[in-house]
Protein backbone atom coordinates (compact mmCIF):
# COMPACT_ATOMS: atom_id res chain seq x y z
CA UNK A 1 0.00 0.00 0.00
CA UNK A 2 2.82 2.55 0.68
CA UNK A 3 4.22 1.66 -2.71
CA UNK A 4 1.11 2.20 -4.29
CA UNK A 5 1.17 6.00 -2.40
CA UNK A 6 4.48 6.66 -3.05
CA UNK A 7 3.95 6.05 -7.25
CA UNK A 8 0.81 8.27 -6.95
CA UNK A 9 2.21 11.09 -5.38
CA UNK A 10 5.26 10.93 -8.16
CA UNK A 11 2.62 10.59 -11.06
CA UNK A 12 0.93 13.54 -9.73
CA UNK A 13 4.31 15.73 -9.23
CA UNK A 14 5.49 15.35 -12.37
CA UNK A 15 1.70 15.97 -13.86
CA UNK A 16 2.05 19.36 -11.95
CA UNK A 17 5.75 19.80 -13.19
CA UNK A 18 4.38 19.37 -16.61
CA UNK A 19 1.66 21.69 -16.36
CA UNK A 20 3.91 24.50 -15.29
CA UNK A 21 6.25 23.76 -17.66
CA UNK A 22 4.01 24.14 -20.54
CA UNK A 23 2.43 27.82 -18.84
CA UNK A 24 5.84 29.04 -18.57
CA UNK A 25 6.60 28.41 -22.01
CA UNK A 26 3.42 29.94 -23.28
CA UNK A 27 4.02 33.11 -21.24
CA UNK A 28 7.66 32.90 -22.59
CA UNK A 29 7.11 32.53 -26.36
CA UNK A 30 3.91 34.08 -26.92
CA UNK A 31 3.32 38.08 -28.24
CA UNK A 32 0.10 39.48 -28.91
CA UNK A 33 -0.59 40.81 -32.51
CA UNK A 34 1.21 44.10 -33.35
CA UNK A 35 -1.43 46.65 -34.80
CA UNK A 36 -0.36 48.39 -37.74
CA UNK A 37 -0.75 52.03 -37.32
CA UNK A 38 -0.56 54.01 -40.24
CA UNK A 39 2.65 56.27 -41.02
CA UNK A 40 2.54 60.30 -40.38
CA UNK A 41 3.62 61.51 -43.25
CA UNK A 42 5.67 64.17 -41.65
CA UNK A 43 6.04 66.76 -44.71
CA UNK A 44 2.54 66.56 -44.55
CA UNK A 45 2.07 67.47 -40.85
CA UNK A 46 5.04 70.28 -41.28
CA UNK A 47 2.71 71.58 -44.60
CA UNK A 48 -0.06 72.52 -42.30
CA UNK A 49 -0.38 76.11 -40.69
CA UNK A 50 -2.59 77.04 -38.12
CA UNK A 51 -3.77 80.86 -38.05
CA UNK A 52 -6.25 83.14 -36.20
CA UNK A 53 -9.36 83.71 -38.37
CA UNK A 54 -9.27 87.42 -36.60
CA UNK A 55 -5.43 88.23 -36.91
CA UNK A 56 -4.51 86.39 -40.28
CA UNK A 57 -0.87 87.59 -39.28
CA UNK A 58 -0.26 84.81 -36.72
CA UNK A 59 1.34 81.91 -37.96
CA UNK A 60 1.97 78.52 -36.15
CA UNK A 61 3.05 74.70 -37.18
CA UNK A 62 0.46 73.14 -34.67
CA UNK A 63 -3.01 74.05 -33.01
CA UNK A 64 -3.31 75.95 -29.93
CA UNK A 65 -4.76 79.40 -28.92
CA UNK A 66 -3.85 83.15 -30.72
CA UNK A 67 -2.09 84.79 -28.86
CA UNK A 68 -4.08 88.08 -29.52
CA UNK A 69 -7.04 87.38 -28.76
CA UNK A 70 -7.23 83.93 -27.40
CA UNK A 71 -8.99 82.13 -30.01
CA UNK A 72 -8.38 78.44 -31.21
CA UNK A 73 -6.51 78.63 -34.46
CA UNK A 74 -7.79 77.41 -37.55
CA UNK A 75 -5.82 75.39 -40.37
CA UNK A 76 -4.75 77.89 -43.11
CA UNK A 77 -6.58 76.41 -46.52
CA UNK A 78 -4.48 76.18 -49.52
CA UNK A 79 -7.11 77.14 -52.12
CA UNK A 80 -5.87 80.81 -51.85
CA UNK A 81 -2.28 79.99 -52.74
CA UNK A 82 -3.56 77.40 -55.26
CA UNK A 83 -5.65 80.24 -56.75
CA UNK A 84 -3.20 83.21 -56.73
CA UNK A 85 -0.41 83.74 -54.11
CA UNK A 86 -1.95 87.56 -53.74
CA UNK A 87 -5.19 86.14 -52.51
CA UNK A 88 -6.66 86.69 -49.57
CA UNK A 89 -8.94 83.66 -47.64
CA UNK A 90 -10.88 83.48 -44.92
CA UNK A 91 -13.06 81.10 -42.77
CA UNK A 92 -16.99 81.89 -43.00
CA UNK A 93 -16.92 82.91 -39.18
CA UNK A 94 -14.10 85.56 -40.35
CA UNK A 95 -16.05 86.59 -43.20
CA UNK A 96 -19.36 86.95 -40.72
CA UNK A 97 -17.42 88.88 -37.90
CA UNK A 98 -15.91 90.88 -40.61
CA UNK A 99 -19.57 91.80 -41.92
CA UNK A 100 -18.34 91.33 -45.64
CA UNK A 101 -21.01 91.70 -48.21
CA UNK A 102 -20.94 91.02 -51.93
CA UNK A 103 -23.00 91.89 -54.92
CA UNK A 104 -23.19 90.91 -58.81
CA UNK A 105 -21.95 93.72 -61.14
CA UNK A 106 -25.11 94.81 -63.19
CA UNK A 107 -25.67 97.62 -65.93
CA UNK A 108 -27.69 99.72 -65.69
CA UNK A 109 -29.12 103.42 -66.19
CA UNK A 110 -26.80 106.31 -64.09
CA UNK A 111 -28.92 108.61 -62.06
CA UNK A 112 -27.98 110.89 -59.45
CA UNK A 113 -29.74 112.70 -56.83
CA UNK A 114 -28.28 116.06 -56.79
CA UNK A 115 -28.75 118.33 -53.46
CA UNK A 116 -29.30 122.26 -53.59
CA UNK A 117 -28.95 124.32 -51.24
CA UNK A 118 -30.42 128.17 -51.58
CA UNK A 119 -32.60 131.01 -50.81
CA UNK A 120 -35.87 132.17 -51.74
CA UNK A 121 -35.51 135.34 -53.14
CA UNK A 122 -38.23 137.82 -54.88
CA UNK A 123 -38.59 137.65 -58.48
CA UNK A 124 -36.50 140.41 -60.10
CA UNK A 125 -39.07 141.44 -62.66
CA UNK A 126 -41.62 141.80 -60.18
CA UNK A 127 -39.90 144.26 -58.42
CA UNK A 128 -40.65 148.31 -59.03
CA UNK A 129 -39.94 152.22 -58.25
CA UNK A 130 -42.75 153.99 -56.84
CA UNK A 131 -41.41 157.66 -58.27
CA UNK A 132 -42.68 160.98 -58.04
CA UNK A 133 -44.50 162.00 -60.92
CA UNK A 134 -43.32 165.82 -60.32
CA UNK A 135 -41.05 168.03 -58.42
CA UNK A 136 -41.68 169.13 -55.32
CA UNK A 137 -41.80 168.96 -50.56
CA UNK A 138 -43.31 165.85 -49.30
CA UNK A 139 -46.04 167.28 -46.91
CA UNK A 140 -47.21 163.46 -45.44
CA UNK A 141 -46.43 159.65 -46.43
CA UNK A 142 -49.20 157.15 -45.78
CA UNK A 143 -46.41 154.48 -45.55
CA UNK A 144 -44.15 154.71 -43.35
CA UNK A 145 -41.88 151.43 -42.97
CA UNK A 146 -40.82 148.27 -44.75
CA UNK A 147 -43.00 145.24 -45.28
CA UNK A 148 -46.60 146.85 -45.48
CA UNK A 149 -48.84 146.03 -47.92
CA UNK A 150 -49.96 148.16 -51.32
CA UNK A 151 -52.59 148.33 -53.85
CA UNK A 152 -52.65 149.61 -56.69
CA UNK A 153 -54.33 153.17 -57.02
CA UNK A 154 -54.46 153.41 -53.32
CA UNK A 155 -52.70 156.65 -52.18
CA UNK A 156 -49.33 156.63 -50.70
CA UNK A 157 -48.25 160.06 -50.29
CA UNK A 158 -48.86 163.57 -50.10
CA UNK A 159 -46.37 166.44 -52.25
CA UNK A 160 -46.61 170.07 -52.47
CA UNK A 161 -45.49 171.69 -55.87
CA UNK A 162 -45.61 174.94 -56.94
CA UNK A 163 -45.05 173.69 -60.74
CA UNK A 164 -48.11 172.06 -60.11
CA UNK A 165 -50.10 175.46 -59.04
CA UNK A 166 -49.04 177.06 -62.01
CA UNK A 167 -50.42 174.59 -64.24
CA UNK A 168 -53.64 174.41 -62.79
CA UNK A 169 -53.81 178.27 -62.82
CA UNK A 170 -52.89 178.21 -66.63
CA UNK A 171 -56.12 175.52 -67.13
CA UNK A 172 -58.64 177.86 -65.29
CA UNK A 173 -57.24 180.82 -67.91
CA UNK A 174 -57.61 178.78 -70.71
CA UNK A 175 -61.25 177.66 -69.66
CA UNK A 176 -61.76 181.20 -69.27
CA UNK A 177 -60.59 182.11 -72.50
CA UNK A 178 -62.62 179.39 -74.07
CA UNK A 179 -59.60 178.41 -76.11
CA UNK A 180 -59.82 174.66 -77.14
CA UNK A 181 -55.92 175.10 -77.82
CA UNK A 182 -54.64 176.35 -74.95
CA UNK A 183 -56.77 174.06 -73.11
CA UNK A 184 -55.75 170.76 -74.80
CA UNK A 185 -52.11 171.84 -73.80
CA UNK A 186 -53.11 173.01 -70.11
CA UNK A 187 -54.16 169.63 -70.19
CA UNK A 188 -51.91 167.75 -71.35
CA UNK A 189 -49.49 168.85 -69.11
CA UNK A 190 -51.16 167.80 -66.13
CA UNK A 191 -51.43 164.31 -67.70
CA UNK A 192 -47.57 164.15 -68.43
CA UNK A 193 -47.63 164.43 -64.30
CA UNK A 194 -49.69 161.31 -64.48
CA UNK A 195 -53.08 162.65 -63.48
CA UNK A 196 -55.98 160.91 -64.85
CA UNK A 197 -59.15 162.01 -67.21
CA UNK A 198 -61.08 161.72 -63.93
CA UNK A 199 -58.60 164.15 -61.70
CA UNK A 200 -58.44 166.82 -64.52
CA UNK A 201 -62.37 167.08 -64.43
CA UNK A 202 -62.27 167.07 -60.92
CA UNK A 203 -60.02 170.22 -60.63
CA UNK A 204 -61.88 172.07 -64.04
CA UNK A 205 -65.05 171.53 -61.81
CA UNK A 206 -64.16 172.79 -58.57
CA UNK A 207 -62.60 175.41 -59.47
CA UNK A 208 -59.78 175.94 -57.05
CA UNK A 209 -56.09 175.29 -57.00
CA UNK A 210 -54.87 172.70 -55.35
CA UNK A 211 -51.56 173.12 -53.91
CA UNK A 212 -51.23 169.08 -52.21
CA UNK A 213 -51.42 166.34 -54.51
CA UNK A 214 -51.72 162.87 -53.88
CA UNK A 215 -49.44 160.76 -54.92
CA UNK A 216 -51.17 156.96 -55.34
CA UNK A 217 -49.78 153.66 -56.04
CA UNK A 218 -49.05 152.25 -59.40
CA UNK A 219 -48.36 148.93 -58.77
CA UNK A 220 -49.64 146.01 -55.67
CA UNK A 221 -47.48 144.71 -53.80
CA UNK A 222 -45.02 144.61 -50.86
CA UNK A 223 -42.93 147.64 -49.92
CA UNK A 224 -39.69 146.93 -49.48
CA UNK A 225 -37.25 150.10 -49.27
CA UNK A 226 -38.56 153.46 -48.22
CA UNK A 227 -36.48 155.99 -50.12
CA UNK A 228 -38.08 159.61 -48.64
CA UNK A 229 -38.89 161.00 -45.29
CA UNK A 230 -41.31 163.34 -44.39
CA UNK A 231 -40.24 167.27 -45.87
CA UNK A 232 -37.97 165.81 -48.10
CA UNK A 233 -37.51 167.58 -51.48
CA UNK A 234 -37.67 165.29 -54.36
CA UNK A 235 -37.27 165.82 -58.25
CA UNK A 236 -39.71 164.79 -60.98
CA UNK A 237 -38.67 160.90 -61.25
CA UNK A 238 -36.99 160.60 -57.78
CA UNK A 239 -37.63 157.05 -56.00
CA UNK A 240 -40.22 157.20 -53.23
CA UNK A 241 -40.70 153.22 -52.35
CA UNK A 242 -39.35 150.09 -53.99
CA UNK A 243 -42.52 147.76 -54.28
CA UNK A 244 -42.14 144.07 -54.92
CA UNK A 245 -45.19 141.77 -56.08
CA UNK A 246 -44.34 138.47 -54.18
CA UNK A 247 -47.20 136.42 -55.58
CA UNK A 248 -44.79 134.58 -57.66
CA UNK A 249 -40.83 134.30 -56.30
CA UNK A 250 -37.73 132.60 -57.14
CA UNK A 251 -36.08 129.83 -55.23
CA UNK A 252 -32.14 130.51 -56.38
CA UNK A 253 -29.90 127.33 -55.57
CA UNK A 254 -25.97 127.05 -55.69
CA UNK A 255 -24.87 124.43 -57.82
CA UNK A 256 -21.48 123.00 -57.81
CA UNK A 257 -19.64 122.80 -61.03
CA UNK A 258 -19.01 119.23 -60.26
CA UNK A 259 -22.71 118.82 -60.41
CA UNK A 260 -23.18 121.02 -63.66
CA UNK A 261 -22.71 117.95 -66.57
CA UNK A 262 -25.71 116.47 -64.53
CA UNK A 263 -27.72 119.59 -64.63
CA UNK A 264 -30.04 121.37 -67.54
CA UNK A 265 -32.93 123.60 -67.79
CA UNK A 266 -36.31 122.14 -67.55
CA UNK A 267 -35.46 119.89 -64.63
CA UNK A 268 -37.66 118.97 -62.17
CA UNK A 269 -36.60 120.16 -59.12
CA UNK A 270 -38.44 119.34 -55.17
CA UNK A 271 -37.41 121.50 -52.33
CA UNK A 272 -38.57 122.16 -48.39
CA UNK A 273 -37.92 124.98 -46.03
CA UNK A 274 -36.45 124.94 -42.84
CA UNK A 275 -39.23 126.56 -41.53
CA UNK A 276 -42.06 124.95 -43.28
CA UNK A 277 -40.80 120.43 -42.38
CA UNK A 278 -43.17 118.05 -43.91
CA UNK A 279 -44.47 120.23 -46.54
CA UNK A 280 -42.43 119.86 -50.55
CA UNK A 281 -42.53 122.41 -53.35
CA UNK A 282 -42.11 121.75 -56.57
CA UNK A 283 -40.80 123.44 -59.76
CA UNK A 284 -38.55 123.35 -62.67
CA UNK A 285 -34.86 125.37 -63.28
CA UNK A 286 -36.01 128.37 -65.90
CA UNK A 287 -32.37 129.87 -65.90
CA UNK A 288 -28.69 128.24 -65.27
CA UNK A 289 -25.98 130.86 -64.51
CA UNK A 290 -23.97 130.27 -67.53
CA UNK A 291 -20.59 131.96 -65.65
CA UNK A 292 -19.03 130.18 -62.21
CA UNK A 293 -18.55 132.37 -58.67
CA UNK A 294 -14.71 132.81 -59.34
CA UNK A 295 -15.45 132.79 -54.70
CA UNK A 296 -17.24 129.66 -54.16
CA UNK A 297 -17.11 127.96 -57.28
CA UNK A 298 -20.80 127.44 -58.00
CA UNK A 299 -23.36 128.42 -60.36
CA UNK A 300 -26.68 130.05 -59.33
CA UNK A 301 -29.94 128.00 -60.34
CA UNK A 302 -33.70 129.50 -60.70
CA UNK A 303 -36.26 128.02 -59.92
CA UNK A 304 -39.61 130.10 -60.58
CA UNK A 305 -42.43 129.19 -57.84
CA UNK A 306 -45.85 130.35 -57.36
CA UNK A 307 -46.72 132.04 -54.12
CA UNK A 308 -50.35 132.81 -54.39
CA UNK A 309 -51.16 132.38 -50.59
CA UNK A 310 -47.56 134.46 -49.84
CA UNK A 311 -46.42 131.43 -47.64
CA UNK A 312 -42.73 131.44 -49.51
CA UNK A 313 -40.98 134.79 -48.23
CA UNK A 314 -37.67 135.69 -49.18
CA UNK A 315 -34.59 134.69 -47.43
CA UNK A 316 -35.96 131.70 -46.11
CA UNK A 317 -33.39 128.51 -46.62
CA UNK A 318 -34.30 126.00 -49.19
CA UNK A 319 -32.77 122.28 -50.02
CA UNK A 320 -34.02 120.78 -53.13
CA UNK A 321 -33.04 117.65 -54.71
CA UNK A 322 -32.74 117.19 -58.19
CA UNK A 323 -33.24 113.25 -59.79
CA UNK A 324 -31.45 113.27 -63.16
CA UNK A 325 -29.13 111.66 -65.41
CA UNK A 326 -26.55 111.98 -68.14
CA UNK A 327 -27.81 110.88 -71.55
CA UNK A 328 -23.89 110.47 -72.81
CA UNK A 329 -23.50 107.64 -70.23
CA UNK A 330 -26.16 105.11 -71.30
CA UNK A 331 -26.08 101.91 -69.86
CA UNK A 332 -23.05 101.66 -67.13
CA UNK A 333 -21.68 99.36 -64.99
CA UNK A 334 -22.56 101.43 -61.33
CA UNK A 335 -21.29 99.88 -58.63
CA UNK A 336 -22.10 100.99 -54.50
CA UNK A 337 -19.44 103.53 -53.04
CA UNK A 338 -19.00 101.08 -50.33
CA UNK A 339 -17.53 98.96 -52.74
CA UNK A 340 -14.50 101.40 -53.73
CA UNK A 341 -11.50 101.99 -51.83
CA UNK A 342 -10.53 105.08 -53.26
CA UNK A 343 -6.29 106.62 -52.51
CA UNK A 344 -6.77 109.95 -54.47
CA UNK A 345 -4.40 107.90 -57.24
CA UNK A 346 -5.66 104.47 -57.47
CA UNK A 347 -9.46 103.41 -56.91
CA UNK A 348 -9.19 99.37 -55.51
CA UNK A 349 -12.01 96.93 -55.13
CA UNK A 350 -12.31 93.28 -54.08
CA UNK A 351 -13.48 90.37 -56.59
CA UNK A 352 -14.95 87.83 -54.93
CA UNK A 353 -13.33 84.58 -56.79
CA UNK A 354 -16.16 82.25 -57.98
CA UNK A 355 -15.66 78.43 -56.77
CA UNK A 356 -13.70 78.78 -53.68
CA UNK A 357 -14.22 76.50 -50.94
CA UNK A 358 -13.98 79.56 -48.77
CA UNK A 359 -14.26 83.08 -49.37
CA UNK A 360 -11.61 84.14 -51.31
CA UNK A 361 -11.01 87.90 -52.30
CA UNK A 362 -8.37 89.37 -55.09
CA UNK A 363 -7.83 92.83 -55.08
CA UNK A 364 -7.92 95.09 -58.28
CA UNK A 365 -7.67 98.76 -59.40
CA UNK A 366 -10.19 99.73 -61.56
CA UNK A 367 -11.06 103.39 -63.78
CA UNK A 368 -14.14 105.52 -61.94
CA UNK A 369 -16.29 107.87 -64.04
CA UNK A 370 -18.90 110.07 -63.01
CA UNK A 371 -20.19 110.10 -59.41
CA UNK A 372 -23.76 109.05 -58.60
CA UNK A 373 -23.83 110.28 -54.88
CA UNK A 374 -23.69 106.91 -53.17
CA UNK A 375 -22.29 104.97 -56.33
CA UNK A 376 -20.01 105.33 -59.07
CA UNK A 377 -19.64 104.28 -62.84
CA UNK A 378 -16.46 102.36 -64.06
CA UNK A 379 -15.12 102.91 -67.02
CA UNK A 380 -12.80 100.26 -67.10
CA UNK A 381 -11.36 97.29 -64.99
CA UNK A 382 -14.60 95.78 -64.34
CA UNK A 383 -16.75 92.89 -66.42
CA UNK A 384 -20.44 92.52 -66.01
CA UNK A 385 -21.39 89.98 -63.91
CA UNK A 386 -18.46 89.52 -61.80
CA UNK A 387 -19.01 89.81 -57.60
CA UNK A 388 -17.28 92.37 -55.58
CA UNK A 389 -17.23 93.23 -51.94
CA UNK A 390 -19.61 95.99 -51.04
CA UNK A 391 -19.71 95.64 -47.38
CA UNK A 392 -16.38 95.36 -45.68
CA UNK A 393 -13.89 95.98 -48.05
CA UNK A 394 -11.64 97.83 -45.37
CA UNK A 395 -11.28 94.52 -43.32
CA UNK A 396 -10.57 92.86 -46.34
CA UNK A 397 -7.77 95.44 -47.03
CA UNK A 398 -6.72 95.01 -43.67
CA UNK A 399 -5.67 91.39 -43.51
CA UNK A 400 -4.10 91.61 -46.72
CA UNK A 401 -1.28 94.57 -45.42
CA UNK A 402 -1.04 92.29 -42.32
CA UNK A 403 -0.43 89.72 -44.60
CA UNK A 404 1.94 91.26 -46.72
CA UNK A 405 -0.04 91.22 -49.74
CA UNK A 406 -1.05 93.93 -52.17
CA UNK A 407 -3.30 96.47 -50.77
CA UNK A 408 -4.47 100.01 -51.19
CA UNK A 409 -1.23 101.17 -49.36
CA UNK A 410 1.10 99.15 -51.65
CA UNK A 411 -0.12 98.23 -55.20
CA UNK A 412 3.58 97.99 -56.62
CA UNK A 413 2.42 93.71 -57.13
CA UNK A 414 0.22 92.45 -59.51
CA UNK A 415 -2.67 91.62 -57.37
CA UNK A 416 -5.01 91.57 -60.05
CA UNK A 417 -7.06 89.24 -62.23
CA UNK A 418 -7.77 91.07 -65.50
CA UNK A 419 -11.11 90.78 -66.75
CA UNK A 420 -11.38 87.77 -69.20
CA UNK A 421 -8.42 86.41 -67.63
CA UNK A 422 -8.92 82.11 -66.98
CA UNK A 423 -7.15 81.26 -64.15
CA UNK A 424 -5.08 77.52 -64.35
CA UNK A 425 -8.45 75.89 -62.28
CA UNK A 426 -10.77 77.01 -64.42
CA UNK A 427 -11.54 80.23 -62.15
CA UNK A 428 -12.02 83.74 -63.91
Amino acid sequence: MKIKKLIKNTYLRMSLLLIAGFFSGWLVFHRPPVEHKPEINVSEKKSTIWTCSMHPQIRRDEPGQCPLCGMDLIPLTQDAAQIDPNAISMTEDAARIAEVQTTIVSRQEPVKEVRLYGKIQADERLVQTQSAHLAGRIEQLLINFTGEEVRKGQTIAQIYSPSLVTAQQELFEALKMRDTAIISAARDKLRQWKFTDGQIAEIESSGKVKSIFDVTATVSGIVSARKVNKGDYVQQGSALYEIVDLSHVWALFDAYESDLPWIKQGDKVTFTLQSLPGKEFRGVISFIDPVINAQNRVAQLRVDVGNGDNILKPGMFATGHVMTHLATQGNSLVIPQSAVLWTGTRSIIYIKVPGASEPTFLMREITLGPDLGDSYVVLDGLNEGEEIVTNGTFNIDASAQLMGKPSMMNGKQDSTIAPDTVLSDGFR
